[in-house]
């Protein structure tokens, strides 16, 4: 029995059969109406060949990692590297023709898999810039290192692509606040203290990875958090933008672009997750907060004076 502060969402299939209804499974190829703001039920491998082409503005995959894991029972087996790199090319060959000229991608993965997704993806398409996320959550290793960070490969269908730059800035508490002529020097001073609003780069340390406390908390075991997802979403798409994520798992990505006012089209192949999705979908109709994302700033974790 969950304690009175645990908000993990782990509804049961009988629980939530509603949610699982309005998922849907595809047998032949679909226009862009029938799949926008969809959840799929299927196979990423089987799906992806039936939805339309040029379709898709932002590409978000979080596909397994190269280690051996359970999802909701089913097991993903770690292979050796040019098996791997074959699973890479078999999906992103998929995938590209669903891209409209000017889309942009970005590919979640840990240190291992980052290795092999980083050679293969520029056969696909051109790459930009390799994101190191911090992510504090994981088990010590008794003879290594503890990884504590994950990699996100950010790639481009052509020269051609959005990057809005001010909607990812990050709000910083400024320590020693330079100034000139005695004012602020590209800072703001308030009554709640002095911060910068600066460049984002490439390594991420305001990530909180979600926990049982947490309200987009859910039981999959490789849930991304909706503040990294974000910064993905509002700086390479814009408002009405069609989003799509081949491997949902319990939805983030779908959930974040909807709180965001994007379209989204999301595949995932266990029922339990979908299920979870829907109802995360739900939740965010009468509830579109990202924590660590407000009033369009992203802060510094712990540095939210309203928090």
């Amino acid at each position: 029995m969950k304690g009175g502060r645990n908000k993990t969402l782990d509804t049961s299939i009988e629980e939530g059969a509603k949610y699982l209804e309005r998922c849907i499974r595809l047998r032949e190829k679909a226009d862009i109406q029938a799949v926008t703001d969809k959840t799929i039920l299927g196979d990423a491998f089987e799906v992806l060949p039936l939805l339309p082409e040029k379709s898709v503005d932002l590409l978000i995959a979080d596909p397994p990692y190269n280690r051996t894991k359970y999802y909701n029972g089913r097991r993903f087996s770690k292979t050796d590297a040019e098996a791997y790199a074959d699973f890479t090319r078999r999906w992103l060959a998929l995938v590209q023709p669903l891209l409209k000229p000017d889309a942009s991608v970005y590919v979640c993965c840990d240190w291992e898999s980052s290795l092999i997704i980083g050679s293969v993806l520029p056969e696909f398409f051109t790459v930009r810039n390799r994101i190191t996320w911090q992510r504090e959550k994981g088990r010590g290793a008794a003879a290594n290192w503890k990884n504590g960070m994950e990699d996100i490969w950010f790639a481009t269908v052509s020269d051609d692509y959005v990057f809005h730059l001010d909607a990812v800035r990050q709000r910083r508490r400024v320590i020693a606040p330079y100034r000139a002529d005695g004012a602020p020097k590209d800072w703001q001073e308030t009554e709640s203290g002095s911060f910068r609003d600066t460049c984002p780069s490439n390594f991420w340390d305001d990530i909180t990875v979600p926990f049982w406390s947490m309200k987009e908390n859910t039981a999959h075991p490789t849930q991304k958090p909706e503040k990294l997802l974000a910064k993905l979403l509002l700086a390479s798409s814009d408002p009405g933008d069609l989003v799509l994520d081949p491997f949902l798992g319990s939805g983030s990505a779908s959930v974040t672009a909807k709180k965001l006012g994007r379209h989204y089209l999301g595949i995932e192949r266990e029922a339990q997750y979908c299920l979870w999705a829907e109802q995360r979908l739900e939740m965010a109709e009468t509830d579109p907060t990202i924590q660590g994302y407000t009033d369009g700033v992203f802060w510094e974790r712990n540095s939210n004076p309203k928090k």
